[in-house]
């Protein structure tokens, strides 16, 4: 039969509890502070944006990210005028991309859907 040491036991349970508290603060879901002088932008992909279509986000120019069925883009942007498009990728059928100026305050929440209008996405603002 074997024994096991002690102290590796202890430092086992040490480690996992570092594993679980370091989960609990950087895991999904959790809260932390917008930075400063900042607004969210919230982006949605409409319902039958397409299972097999990825919603691709730009801020200024620059991927923010890829989203997929399910996904959507949260983010914070800096006070000022800033540039957004989404555009769907793979784009076999040549559909434009949507675009939108937003003119950011600070601590204002910006909501929108990209949505399908006449083959091509457009950014809806949500009420």
């Amino acid at each position: 039969m074997k024994t096991y040491n002690p102290i590796i036991h202890i430092i086992s349970l040490a480690c996992a509890g570092l594993i679980m508290s370091s989960c609990e603060t950087t895991g999904p879901g959790a809260a932390s502070a917008p930075p400063p002088n900042s607004g969210r932008l919230l982006i949605y992909r409409v319902a039958n944006f397409g299972e097999d279509l990825s919603l691709v986000v730009s801020v200024d120019g620059k991927d923010a990210g890829t989203f997929s069925e399910g996904a959507n883009y949260s983010g914070y942007l800096p006070a000022g005028q800033h540039h957004i498009t989404v555009r769907a990728v793979p784009n076999r059928t040549a559909a434009g991309p949507g675009r939108r100026t937003l003119n950011v305050m600070a601590g204002q929440t910006y909501s929108y859907t990209a949505a399908w209008s006449g083959g091509n996405l457009k950014l809806v603002r949500n009420p």
